[in-house]
């Protein structure tokens, strides 16, 4: 039996309470939104740069959001400057926009924002609540380093390098040389002392050296 939007966002925040905000979208509109949060006049941006795939931040309510996860499904953007995160999921039928405090956990809030939203689907079996979601971690690893089969191909004598793969790597190069690229997100989760992605940064660190036989 699906829940009313209200009753989702409340079931959320009290999962979840650095989940201060929300928004709940049809399409383009909003049909449900928490008293402290007006996005109207970003939901035309937010639902274009979602759906175009390709934006490398939002901005909601005058402030910025670099993109650290976009999918069809789900969205994770953070504010390099501490001022806390955005992150959403949608199904065929909603959409559901969130704004954590800079103490939440954006990457670790998504999953339950995916559960809320299918707890208003009204087609069951949208998302199994006891289903392992945020398994993304070395997709996003691999993305984040430019994928390691790079190496590989690129190595291989007397074979060019595929022109789609040249454009990947171009694009990857020129997010680490941006200012709220790579640097920008590794910045913020040192002064975050965000053990668990330190960590994995070590290993890809390691990884990139072995690739590259320094």
């Amino acid at each position: 039996m699906p829940v009313d939007p209200a009753t989702a966002v409340y079931n959320l925040m009290q999962t979840d309470p650095n989940i201060i905000a929300a928004a709940v979208l049809k399409g383009k509109e909003i049909v449900y939104t928490t008293d402290n949060w007006d996005i109207s006049g970003d939901v035309d941006r937010i639902v274009s740069s979602w759906t175009g795939q390709n934006a490398k931040f939002i901005m909601v309510s005058g402030v910025k959001y670099s993109m650290l996860q976009m999918e069809a499904e789900r969205l994770v953007a953070i504010s390099l400057k501490g001022e806390g995160s955005i992150c959403a999921a949608k199904d065929e039928e909603h959409k559901l926009v969130c704004y954590l405090q800079p103490d939440g956990d954006a990457r670790g809030a998504i999953m339950d924002v995916q559960r809320a939203v299918g707890s208003m689907s009204s087609k069951t079996g949208y998302l199994d609540p006891n289903a392992q979601l945020g398994q993304s971690t070395q997709t996003d690893r691999t993305a984040s380093t430019g994928g390691s089969s790079v190496g590989p191909t690129a190595s291989v004598a007397g074979v060019g390098v595929d022109p789609q793969l040249q454009g990947e790597i171009k694009a990857f190069l020129d997010w680490v040389r941006e200012e709220e690229g790579l640097a920008g997100y590794i910045s913020y989760y040192l002064q975050q002392n965000n053990t668990q992605i330190i960590s994995e940064l070590s290993k890809i660190y390691n990884e990139l050296r072995q690739i590259f036989g320094v």
